[in-house]
């Protein structure tokens, strides 16, 4: 039989949660805290959840937390999501982690950008086809953020492995996105806005069905009504989501997204969530800037 991922494709299209990583005091991974933060998100309608993802800071954890944080993560949702595991690095190691993910029942996995200083658009095929053809039982999301990737290549790599179901697109261009898509073949995959809420209205107009977030661990409920209204077509109600949540992310965004991961946990900390910390080379928010994230969690309904 043929697997035709259609659940999987369905719960892309949606609020994709990209969760935080907490830690204790001694710098461990805070199960505890982890898997509460879990349940206020499902408790508040997240239905498709990304563990090993950028805001849970998946480059400054080791493999064995990396573990961990999935294991979490899929005892945590049972049935009540879906689960996109964040797998990279060399091709071994991403391997190893998308088996690890097929084990744990995990239906998806992430393939994050290729961090290498040499990436050619037919290695980067290469690469994401040794990983999904590891685990052809698993719908496969490469994660791109490089501009320079041509959509036929997409096309080249789902022609080889049909679990490539869905695109995660980061280029911060509008345009771009809509070429790229086309290029790929708009209807063969589902698109998420992989740059989050503020460019979810323009990637939306131009065919993503989904968008992820790091900003839904503070206000679940903004981030669903912002993708309800793009499902409706009512952009400008979305538009009114994105002026409630503009500065919050325009501070994640400041100095090359220095912050990114850094301002969500600051305003977790700020409403007793978890803590602060963020593990180098990200670094908690100096003093005289805690106050205006907290103000602003504070103002939001969550």
């Amino acid at each position: 039989m043929t697997t035709t991922f259609e659940t999987q494709r369905a719960a892309l299209a949606d609020v994709v949660a990209i969760p935080v990583t907490p830690f204790t005091e001694d710098g461990r991974v805070d199960q505890d805290a982890h898997r509460a933060l879990l349940r206020r998100l499902l408790d508040g309608g997240v239905r498709t959840l990304t563990p090993n993802g950028n805001t849970g800071e998946f480059y400054a954890l080791t493999p064995e937390e990396r573990r961990l944080v999935t294991e979490l993560t899929v005892q945590e949702a049972g049935e009540r999501a879906a689960i996109l595991v964040g797998v990279g690095h060399d091709v071994p190691t991403a391997v190893a982690c998308a088996r690890h993910a097929r084990e744990l029942g995990a239906p998806m996995v992430m393939v994050h950008q290729p961090v290498h200083p040499y990436v050619s658009a037919a290695g980067w095929v290469d690469y994401h086809r040794a990983i999904a053809e590891a685990v052809p039982e698993l719908g496969v999301v490469p994660y791109i953020r490089n501009a320079q990737l041509p959509g036929t290549r997409l096309a080249e790599l789902a022609d080889h492995c049909p679990n490539v179901i869905g695109v995660k697109y980061a280029v911060p261009d509008a345009a771009k996105f809509a070429a790229f898509a086309r290029d790929a073949g708009l209807d063969r995959f589902v698109w998420v806005a992989g740059l989050a809420e503020p460019y979810a209205p323009s990637y939306f107009s131009a065919g993503a069905t989904g968008f992820t977030s790091g900003l839904v661990n503070v206000a679940p409920s903004v981030s669903l009504n912002m993708i309800e209204a793009l499902r409706s077509g009512d952009y400008p109600a979305a538009m009114k989501v994105w002026e409630q949540i503009r500065r919050f992310e325009e501070l994640r965004a400041a100095n090359g997204s220095a912050d990114n991961v850094t301002v969500v946990k600051e305003a977790l900390a700020s409403l007793g969530l978890c803590r602060r910390d963020v593990r180098p080379p990200s670094r908690a928010l100096p003093e005289e800037e805690r106050a205006e994230v907290a103000a602003i969690a504070a103002g939001w309904s969550v």
